[in-house]
């Protein structure tokens, strides 16, 4: 069958049917006004393809390196295939980890489709998710483990399910999940197109997929990320701490992520910055869901500059503003490395990669010629604290509050100037706003005892 777009119209020629040179309209997207919302001009030479990619194919997959915007490549082409007022939920989105469901929600939401969305993930609350099924939305994003279990209870009909996107599907294999994957594909059995998503190249696709002639989209070039340095630096012996110290006073205030390898080495260097006063968050698999979506909200913010984490934090996290990645061990493979990279110099933006070698140890090899040496000499100053902090407002979405009403309640009667208050966030019963340090005592002070929608509120400093 041949695909040619005319005038907005679609011609199709095929002999085996009878209306041969017959024509139907292609459904309309205005991306423009859409991506405008995110603070967005225009799409990269990936996104656009896959738009246009998805009006000539049924299925799609596309590979792209980790920070390159594949969200918006494959969030465009679905809204263009979903449909009003029609029943049941239209589209999964399949990820690997909690923290690339409840990214994917937000960008979504901030699309301003009209479509409604629910995120589901082990950690929440399952029976918040099954009351949001009551309702039926139209988009469902989650980790495979959850979806199962909700296919299981008959949460929702899979079979009005017609797009399926597996979101960073290499590393979904590589966590494990083809079992939950397979079950849940199985169960989908009026899909009309499915777009698969990876940051490597996948040589061989599992045949539970079931990819029908996908239109294949590479865009994962062996070229450097552009405004990306990489640089290293030595320690005297075996120990690597004191020279990470000494890095951190040397970069300041510079959101940075610290990567290792195991969350074990994440615990105990966090241990050892706090002897040295160090302020800083960790992040990895072994924290409750919770205190992972807080060490994230307070690092966002700016309440913190500094995060210590695994590789859990390498993929599916969207922080624009991260300056510096910092291989304390160093990754197993180049593509680990890549994927660690791939959180800074972010859209056009500058950022370094720094690499901590110790007494015996040695640049990998796919660093030749990239990586430059630094000399620390003696630099062992505190970098400033920070002039953020974080409120804990304890209402949030389900309780109908949004971003406004939170900020009419700061500005208004917390007295709080513009630039006195920074990011805001949502979680389901709760609510996380940055507000100045030095303003902070002031602003609960004037809200003991304030009324939010004729709800009462407790706002606290979250530590």
């Amino acid at each position: 069958m041949d695909f040619n777009i005319e005038n907005g119209l679609c011609r199709i020629s095929d002999p085996s049917i009878h209306f041969i040179n017959s024509y139907i309209p292609l459904p309309s997207l205005d991306y423009k006004n859409l991506i405008q919302k995110l603070g967005i001009t225009a799409l990269n030479e990936m996104q656009q393809a896959a738009l246009d990619t998805l009006d000539k194919a049924g299925d799609m997959l596309l590979l792209s390196p980790t920070g390159s915007g594949k969200t918006l490549g494959f969030l465009l082409p679905l809204i263009q295939l979903m449909k009003p007022d029609t029943e049941g939920v239209q589209a999964l989105i399949l990820v690997p980890s909690r923290e690339l469901a409840i990214q994917i929600e937000k960008v979504f939401r901030s699309l301003g489709t009209g479509f409604k969305v629910s995120c589901c993930y082990g950690g929440h609350d399952t029976r918040t998710e099954k009351n949001n099924f009551l309702q039926s939305p139209a988009l469902v994003v989650g980790t495979p483990g959850r979806i199962e279990h909700h296919l299981r209870l008959k949460s929702f009909d899979p079979l009005t399910v017609k797009t399926l996107i597996l979101d960073e599907f290499d590393k979904s294999l590589e966590l494990g999940f083809k079992t939950e994957m397979s079950a849940i594909i199985g169960e989908l059995r009026n899909l009309s197109s499915r777009i698969l998503t990876s940051a490597t190249d996948l040589k061989e696709i599992p045949d539970f997929v079931n990819l029908n002639k996908p239109a294949r989209l590479n865009y994962l070039m062996n070229t450097p990320i552009a405004g990306l340095d990489v640089k290293f630096v030595k320690a005297p012996g075996k120990e690597k701490l004191d020279t990470l110290f000494a890095l951190m006073c040397k970069l300041g205030n510079e959101p940075t992520l610290v990567f290792c390898n195991h969350r074990e080495a994440v615990d105990r260097i966090s241990d050892l910055l706090r002897e040295k006063q160090l302020t800083h968050d960790v992040f990895h698999g072994g924290m409750e869901q919770h205190e992972r979506e807080q060490a994230l909200i307070k690092f966002r913010n700016g309440t913190h500059h500094l995060l210590i984490t695994t590789d859990l934090a390498s993929r599916g996290l969207d922080i624009p503003a991260i300056k510096n990645v910092i291989h304390y061990q160093l990754p197993a493979s180049e593509t680990i490395f890549v994927h660690r990279n791939g959180r800074t110099a972010r859209m056009h933006a500058d950022g370094t990669a720094w690499l901590i070698l110790a007494e015996g140890e040695y640049l990998p090899a796919y660093t030749a010629g990239k990586a430059q040496p630094e000399n620390l000499k003696n630099t062992t100053a505190l970098p400033p604290a920070s002039a953020w902090v974080t409120l804990y407002l304890n209402v949030g979405k389900k309780e109908k509050i949004s971003k406004g009403d939170i900020v009419g309640l700061l500005l208004q009667k917390g007295a709080l100037n513009k630039d006195e208050l920074g990011l805001i966030e949502l979680m389901d019963h709760c609510s996380f706003a940055a507000v100045k340090k030095a303003k902070a005592e002031k602003v609960l002070e004037l809200l003991k005892g304030e009324k939010l929608k004729n709800k009462s509120v407790k706002i606290s400093l979250h530590q």
